[in-house]
């Protein structure tokens, strides 16, 4: 499935802050917890709990979000199907940033260990 221009703008313009709180409800809610969520948002990012809330008190853009992230050197590890797209085939480098995001967060609600979700294992 390729995405499209609009697409990738509504991506990059889509606040982290306000998709957070729908982070912590999907991993809350099939037993995992916040802070197990940090630890997958800092392994991708590199973003500490401290540096996440001012991201999140500034109400960065997902194109913000991911220009001060220094993302992990194991994140072209990430691939699978989320949201209806392929990860692999995405070419929008932002758009496939987030969806890295989105699929880490849909492993670990899914039970996933963390180690292999870290992509450590």
């Amino acid at each position: 499935m390729i995405t499209t221009q609009e697409h990738n703008q509504r991506m990059a313009n889509m606040t982290f802050a306000s998709v957070y709180p729908h982070y912590i409800a999907k991993v809350e809610s099939k037993g995992r917890t916040k802070e197990e969520l940090h630890q997958v948002i800092e392994w991708l990012t590199g973003f500490d709990n401290k540096k996440l809330q001012e991201l999140i008190d500034e109400n960065v853009t997902f194109e913000t979000f991911f220009k001060r992230a220094k993302l992990n050197q194991n994140a072209h590890l990430i691939t699978g199907v989320i949201c209806g797209y392929r990860i692999e085939d995405i070419e929008d480098p932002l758009t496939k940033q987030v969806r890295y995001l989105d699929k880490l967060v849909d492993e670990l609600a899914k039970g996933r260990k963390i180690e292999k979700i870290l992509r450590t294992s």
